[in-house]
């Protein structure tokens, strides 16, 4: 498969970085069928006090209307108009409340406090007749097309299902006293709407799913880009290489310096090579200045014998401070009687040169 396909999941940084820009996983239908759904419910549990609101209104109207015989007062006129504001708030308050409140939150919720300006800065492609017309027939546009469609023709049906299996009921209504026939009716009415909110959340979970596989669909990335990316976040590799080399040879540097300050350079003869220093009146133990192995060895040894530094072959000794000790660290404890030797035979050489 080509390297252009976009057949790779998502990174982390690549979904951060489409968060960043308003790109997120979102459900339009989710959120209408919340506000569905709570704006049910408190409408069934506020209609009795809306009903009464209501009532009251009414009756305030009739009552003016049966007691005045003349031009109506601007305290009647002000009191109705009290009356009329009350009863809105208290039919219709709560419901536009709980229905606001159930958007946002919906909405807060998928997209997890999300605040961005990246979509709302001027973007010539809303403005392109091509893309535009290229967006009018994408295949996005048609599913949400379809889905239109599709709820259109369900709440057809479930209205002609309610009203056809009513038509028979309404004649018997004229017979029937007029509290039952409305009690009737509403409980006809909320039969339709659970129907109708059943199969509106069953749209919704379809949309959902649907609106998470476009998505990732959308942000998938190709092999090329999760490279790029690779590069971006841990360096190319090829620099970071140039860049640990360098770093090797400035340490080596610094660590060749410091081989004319060693007391001793012992070696195994061409294998390995540790400067040793030792100051009684500041090394509680000997301390490895320098070590190295085969060509960095050598040059150990070169230096060492350039700078008068003495140089003692001892190739189980060189093996075992080359493997057990860091640079400008002490020797361990059980090379002391070893080391200890050589230095006792170079301070005896040195007497005898004396």
């Amino acid at each position: 498969m080509a390297d252009g396909q976009k057949t790779e999941k998502a990174t982390p940084k690549r979904r951060r970085d489409e968060r960043k820009k308003g790109n997120i996983f979102f459900s339009n239908d989710a959120v209408s069928v919340v506000v569905l759904l709570v704006g049910m419910v408190v409408f069934f549990l506020t209609a009795v006090g809306s009903a009464s609101a209501i009532e009251e209104f009414f009756r305030l109207c009739f009552s003016l209307t049966l007691t005045q015989t003349g031009t109506p007062t601007a305290g009647d006129l002000s009191k109705l108009l009290v009356q009329l504001l009350w009863a809105f708030v208290r039919a219709v308050g709560p419901l536009m409340v709980a229905t606001a409140v159930a958007g946002v939150a919906a909405t807060f919720f998928q997209t997890r406090m999300l605040v961005s300006g990246e979509s709302l800065r001027p973007k010539f492609s809303r403005i392109n007749p091509i893309q535009g017309f290229m967006r009018l027939f994408s295949l996005r546009s048609v599913i949400e097309a379809m889905k239109g469609l599709l709820k259109i023709v369900i709440l057809l049906y479930i209205i002609y299902h309610f009203l056809a299996g009513i038509v028979n009921v309404f004649t018997k209504y004229f017979f029937t006293d007029l509290t039952a026939a409305c009690s009737h009716l509403l409980d006809m009415a909320f039969q339709m709407s659970m129907q109708i909110a059943v199969a509106y959340v069953v749209l919704a979970g379809a949309d959902v799913f649907y609106q998470w596989w476009d998505y990732e669909r959308q942000i998938r990335m190709t092999k090329q880009e999760i490279k790029e990316e690779f590069k971006q976040t841990e360096g190319d590799p090829q620099i970071k290489s140039r860049i640990k080399e360098q770093q090797r040879k400035m340490a080596q540097s610094r660590m060749m310096q410091k081989v004319p300050q060693a007391d001793v350079v012992i070696r195994n003869p061409t294998h390995f090579a540790v400067a040793l220093r030792y100051k009684e009146d500041r090394d509680r133990a000997p301390v490895v200045l320098a070590k190295g192995q085969d060509s960095l060895a050598l040059r150990i040894v070169q230096v060492a014998e350039e700078h008068h530094v003495a140089v003692v072959e001892n190739v189980p000794l060189a093996r075992a401070l080359y493997s057990s000790t860091d640079l400008n660290q002490e020797i361990p404890p059980e090379l002391y009687g070893a080391v200890a030797e050589v230095l006792v035979y170079l301070y005896r050489l040195d007497q005898k040169g004396t």
